[in-house]
């Protein structure tokens, strides 16, 4: 069966674990040529091995989307050796929990550079390619996929610059698909609550904390499952538009 997704192409970023590895997986099942860019290059190389074997088409690039120049390479890259981009998952993030008082200031530097910066310096890149995708493509309609998070709606002790930089996600995404809703160009946000990935990975002890009294009881969901709604979303037919899909685990509460 043919993919729902042939003649087209994806750009992922954060691509190298996690939803961003298992977004790109499924893209290139559907049959989407996919550009995986994030700084851990030898994994790209290894998931882009990975795709090709299984009949796939990928293209490693190593980015770090914090820098706009090389944010602005990787779209450039994925247009000159694909010739086209119609799907752009911005996936790469960081969550650095704990409280506000007393906190490292260059924790919140980090997240705004990477969950803010790094999102707006790729978006502002790939906009004129989904654009002209949308009007001249197999499908006549591109997709922008931004990952939130639960924390993009709701404010918690302990999450505060995490929850500014995802709640600006989700300001920053409506603005934008009202501005190119018309144009086919359909802009939509994913927010997942608890996932099991690296994500946590980065946390200093009080965050691991605040994730351990929050999570520790209830069954974590896992990156195959917000792959599996991002795929719903870029899959719909042009005149659907899927703009906002809220994903938590079936026992989390807030």
């Amino acid at each position: 069966m043919a993919g729902r997704l042939d003649g087209t192409t994806a750009l992922v970023t954060g691509a190298s674990s996690g939803i961003g590895e298992a977004t790109a997986r499924h893209l290139a099942e559907e049959g989407a040529a996919v550009a995986l860019a994030a700084r851990r290059v030898d994994r790209l190389d290894d998931l882009a091995t990975q795709i090709t074997k299984e009949g796939g088409r990928a293209l490693a690039i190593e980015t770090d989307v914090t820098d706009r120049a090389q944010a602005e390479a990787a779209v450039a890259r994925t247009v000159e050796e694909f010739g086209r981009l119609d799907t752009v998952v911005n996936n790469a993030g960081v969550m650095l929990l704990g409280p506000i008082v007393d906190a490292p200031v260059e924790e919140w530097d980090r997240m705004i550079d990477l969950n803010l910066s790094g999102l707006l310096y790729v978006t502002h890149a790939a906009v004129p390619h989904l654009l002209e995708a949308a009007e001249d493509g197999p499908r006549r309609v591109a997709d922008l996929v931004n990952i939130s998070s639960v924390a993009g709606r709701v404010a918690r002790s302990g999450s505060g610059v995490y929850n500014l930089t995802k709640h600006g996600v989700g300001a920053f995404s409506e603005s934008l698909r009202q501005e190119l809703a018309g144009r086919h160009v359909r802009v939509s946000i994913i927010e997942p609550g608890a996932v099991i990935t690296e994500l946590g990975d980065h946390l200093s002890e009080a965050g691991r904390a605040i994730v351990r009294g929050r999570f520790s009881r209830i069954e974590r969901l896992e990156a195959d499952d917000i792959a599996d709604s991002i795929i719903y979303v870029v899959t719909r037919p042009r005149r659907v538009a899927i703009n906002e899909v809220l994903i938590r685990p079936t026992e989390q509460e807030g």
